[in-house]
């Protein structure tokens, strides 16, 4: 079964208030698999279902559309494919292993344990490559508007820990969201620019910390902004029993670089409370 579904969420700011605004989910399945035969079922899944009451996000949020989907199939007894792709869908968005476990043993309470039963067969599926991390990182991700995104491998070898990386713009100025795991953080290092530069640090969700050479480490929290110029040498990351996000703004200048150099020790980090 071959199955698309495209959401894509765009930022608002009116009034200093951030409203994430959804574009209709895209859906082609119906079409895909019955427009020949069923044209007219395969518009009302994919235009109406799909492209409608899907989409209404600004009443009921995906996951939350989610959640009462499977809870309605698992209810019917519908254990088929249609209910593996909606717990796919599910996990997609934001649904936990852990969460998941605990959704369908309330379940079984009320629509049966056979039905439960059934449904846990599909789920261990769905979620068999996830991890208590993997859970800790989705439960994050709801905290912020942002996107966690993927991990940070291409600069994973001037960073302690994990790390994930997200780009938000590339127009203008550019933008990313950084994620870190409880304990992970940046090298020291320093932005180069014959004029202009440095960085700028906004919090996004969880604790972090910034220092800079000589100066006692600040805390970030969401909404904390930090202005790095061109030539200081820093670092940044997460809380020791926190997980992190800011976004960075890389501030325009001429003959832009950054130089890392050596990772901040566990002493170092250590002595930050």
């Amino acid at each position: 079964m071959k199955i698309r579904i495209i959401a894509v969420l765009v930022a608002l700011v009116i009034d200093g208030t951030t409203i994430m605004a959804q574009e209709k989910i895209k859906q082609t399945a119906g079409r895909d698999q019955l427009g020949a035969f069923a044209p007219k079922f395969a518009e009302l899944n994919d235009d109406v279902l799909f492209g409608e009451v899907w989409s209404r996000t600004d009443l009921l949020g995906l996951r939350d559309r989610s959640l009462v989907t499977i809870t309605s199939l698992i209810s019917q007894g519908i254990t088929d494919s249609s209910l593996t792709y909606h717990l796919q869908t599910a996990r997609q968005n934001g649904i936990t292993r852990v969460e998941i476990a605990e959704i369908l043993t309330h379940i079984g309470f009320y629509a049966g344990w056979p039905k439960a039963w059934a449904a846990f067969r599909l789920a261990t599926d769905v979620w068999a490559e996830e991890t208590p991390e993997a859970d800790a990182r989705s439960a994050f991700q709801r905290e912020m508007i942002f996107p966690v995104g993927e991990p940070n491998t291409a600069y994973a070898r001037y960073f302690t820990g994990n790390s994930y990386l997200a780009p938000i713009s590339r127009e203008q100025v550019p933008v990313s969201n950084v994620t870190f795991e409880p304990g992970c953080r940046n090298n020291w290092h320093i932005h180069r620019a014959k004029s202009g530069g440095g960085q700028m640090l906004i919090g996004v969700a969880g604790r972090g910390w910034y220092q800079e050479e000589g100066k006692p480490a600040v805390a970030i929290f969401p909404g904390t902004v930090i202005h790095i110029p061109a030539g200081v040498k820093h670092w940044h990351g997460a809380a020791a029993d926190s997980w992190f996000a800011h976004l960075a703004f890389e501030v325009p200048g001429e003959e832009t670089s950054n130089e890392w150099l050596e990772p901040v020790t566990d002493d170092e980090y250590g002595k930050l409370e």
